[in-house]
């Protein structure tokens, strides 16, 4: 199980603070509720893209001693099962989808000039088919705009309540995810 880590600094700044064992343990377990602190249960490495980084990050990990499964500590600026961080995808869609920005624009708009053509268009069409379930579960921390179409008024409300914000509230609580589930884990979602 993940849980997302609000992360209040730089990618570079979160590398060094996640080595103490300490400093973000949960006081109990997320998935058996047991009460007593988790047992830190060392690291895994998966790649981030933001804008301003692009590399390995190490993700804490901690063990249950009741259930015996694990709980990683994911920052909340990563997707989970995603390569690029919510800044990223979020300044791509909003050129594209929002300004009217060709989809090289957008791509230089995210920082990412070298982005394959295919790979913002995965995100259009995902994000497309997220948007009326995103603005349905959104509707709770904002209030609709009004706006031609679900896309257009996901999008605004993302841009008013913050990319970060909204993702942390979505994945932890509703389930939903901001470019929706990957077809192997739909069936669960």
């Amino acid at each position: 199980m993940q849980i997302l880590l609000p992360l209040s600094c730089s990618v570079q700044r979160y590398a060094e603070e996640i080595v103490d064992v300490d400093r973000y343990r949960p006081d109990h377990c997320p998935q058996c509720e047991a009460r007593d602190p988790l047992t830190g249960h060392g690291f895994y490495c998966r790649t981030l893209v933001d804008v301003a980084f692009d590399g390995l990050i190490r993700v804490r990990r901690y063990l249950c001693n009741f259930c015996k499964r694990t709980t990683s500590l994911l920052p909340d600026v990563a997707l989970p099962w995603l390569r690029f961080s919510v800044s990223v995808i979020a300044l791509f869609l909003v050129a594209r989808l929002l300004t009217g920005l060709t989809l090289l624009a957008a791509a230089r708009a995210a920082a990412q000039a070298t982005m394959p053509y295919q790979r913002g268009q995965f995100w259009i069409r995902r994000f497309q088919k997220q948007a009326p379930a995103l603005s349905l579960a959104l509707a709770a921390l904002a209030a609709p705009p009004a706006a031609a179409d679900f896309v257009s008024r996901a999008l605004r409300m993302l841009e008013s309540i913050g990319w970060t914000a909204a993702h942390r509230f979505l994945f932890s609580q509703l389930r939903v995810h901001l470019l929706g589930w990957p077809a192997c884990l739909a069936r669960y979602g």
